[in-house]
């Protein structure tokens, strides 16, 4: 946080505004859109200053918002490590540079998932004791409960020390931003069973119920939505396929709800009827309500976007994620948590 004029405290973010595949008009688009609607908001927008200061940014006008120019941009075809070690004007790195200098309190991009969590490692580090970052998104049950989900895509693989570490974090996460007191933390798996799944999941069960407070089990993917956990813990793998599955899921739905509302008259006279519950449906459902996930056990805020993010997912992700995100810390609470026996410390630790 900063201090702006008159000694107000003003909160400044860094945003990679070349990342992804509508940048930079829709990058600009959320950007004005999120410091018009939030006071005390400062936005770094990291990339060309050409493209940025042309027609595509012809309406930044807003005095909380600053141009840093960077050349270069990270493809989602290169190999993360070297793009990023080797493209030092790229606007991903120039972002998280502002961030490890102290210049920004968080950064946010659509750019490669990869390339973001090589940079991350590399600029801002880990928290103290964690093993591995993890993507974390928070998602919405049609009762409209909200639970996470980690990892979603940081980590094609996870030790069973990880997996432990993102349950701690997610716990921490779901406290901390979404006001559950005692969250219950679920592994996604095959089937409800202690022996059901494949040999690290088996094995995490019995890490987690020896060492979690608040563990409840395993959690098939068809449950999901009923509201029976509020973190749910996978490796990078599941979590991913499980995220996409859910989004295609979610599209289709509604194209095939809106061909069938407007194939025959009897539907489209009882469509203005429908339209709000449809909506209220929609809107809970939509990836694009949060906006990003949080790689979450970096020393620092870095928040990705969805590489096909629009104005109002990046409006959003702004909004709901990185602004309280930078109020309440919970970086700080996951290190202390660490080593302050936040679990339960009767068993022997497990590597996996």
């Amino acid at each position: 946080m900063f201090l702006a004029g008159g000694d107000e405290l003003v909160l400044r973010i860094a945003v990679d505004a070349m990342g992804g595949d509508y940048a930079p008009l829709e990058i600009i688009k959320g950007v004005i859109d999120a410091v018009e609607r939030v006071e005390g908001l400062e936005i770094l927008l990291v990339g060309r200053a050409e493209q940025l200061n042309g027609p595509d940014g012809k309406n930044i006008i807003s005095p909380r918002i600053s141009i840093v120019h960077a050349e270069e941009i990270i493809g989602n075809n290169e190999d993360p490590g070297l793009a990023i070690r080797s493209k030092r004007n790229a606007s991903m790195v120039v972002a998280l540079e502002l961030v490890r200098q102290g210049r920004a309190d968080a950064m946010l991009s659509c750019g490669s998932t990869g390339a973001l969590m090589a940079g991350g490692l590399l600029f801002l580090g880990k928290i103290s004791g964690i093993k591995r970052p993890a993507l974390l998104t928070i998602i919405s049950a049609l009762g409209g409960e909200q639970f996470v989900i980690l990892d979603i895509g940081a980590n094609m693989d996870a030790r069973l020390e990880q997996m432990l570490q993102y349950a701690l974090m997610g716990a921490i996460y779901a406290r901390r931003m979404l006001g559950i007191e005692s969250p219950r933390i679920a592994l996604l798996n095959v089937g409800v069973e202690e022996n059901k799944g494949n040999q690290q999941v088996k094995s995490a069960y019995g890490l987690f119920k020896r060492k979690l407070h608040g563990f409840v089990g395993n959690l098939e993917a068809k449950e999901i939505f009923a509201a029976k956990a509020d973190v749910v813990v996978c490796d990078g793998f599941a979590g991913n396929v499980m995220l996409k599955v859910m989004e295609g899921i979610s599209r289709e739905i509604f194209l095939f709800l809106g061909e069938q509302i407007a194939g025959n008259a009897q539907t489209r006279a009882v469509a203005p009827q429908l339209a709000p519950l449809l909506q209220s449906v929609r809107a809970e459902l939509d990836e694009a309500e949060y906006g990003g996930a949080l790689l979450i056990g970096l020393n620092g805020i870095c928040i990705k976007c969805h590489g096909a993010s629009r104005q109002r997912a990046i409006s959003q992700a702004i909004i709901r994620q990185v602004y309280p995100l930078i109020q309440r810390d919970i970086n700080r609470e996951i290190e202390l948590a660490l080593t302050g026996g936040w679990f339960n410390e009767e068993a022997d630790d497990e590597k996996g």
